[in-house]
């Protein structure tokens, strides 16, 4: 397996496409892959995965604040985004790969700093060219709801050379 280098290691086009969707977001969870560098960013990481469902696990702290001092809103998007496409990826079969269309958040309320919280992803519904998914934030201690989103992903089919 090749990996580029930048802010991280990158599992290249190549051994991404010789992979199931499942089969990558599988080697990240166990660290045979890299994680990607956004997550050491945003404080999060992966948790859990298994068929059409994603777990990251993280706590947001000063550094993803606004100017106001509270969890910046797009802390809440990339993290249920992350949730939500990956849940897609674990349906996605080898060969191909995808990528966000478009997603939506609502904040229900702020996620106090320091507090553990797990953003989970489901999917909907994932086709041949389209997956559906939705996510939720919820604090780890008491099941509390913060955000919750849905997404739609574009499937790409890629002729490997």
């Amino acid at each position: 397996m090749h990996y580029a280098r930048g802010l991280g290691d990158l599992v290249q086009p190549d051994d991404l496409l010789a992979m199931s969707g499942l089969e990558f977001m599988t080697g990240m969870l166990e660290g045979r892959l890299p994680a990607p560098p956004i997550s050491r960013i945003m404080g999060y990481g992966l948790h859990a995965v298994e068929r059409g469902r994603v777990v990251f696990r993280g706590t947001p702290e000063f550094d993803v604040t606004n100017p106001t001092g509270t969890v910046h809103g797009g802390w809440y998007g990339t993290l249920l985004d992350s949730a939500m496409a990956c849940a897609v990826m674990t349906l996605v079969p080898k060969g191909a790969t995808y990528t966000t269309l478009e997603y939506k958040i609502n904040i229900v309320r702020a996620v106090p700093l320091g507090t553990e919280i797990d953003c989970e992803g489901l999917t909907d519904h994932v086709g041949r060219s389209t997956g559906v998914a939705h996510g939720e934030i919820r604090g780890v201690a008491d099941g509390r709801l913060y955000a919750m989103g849905s997404t739609t992903c574009i499937i790409m089919t890629t002729q490997r050379r």
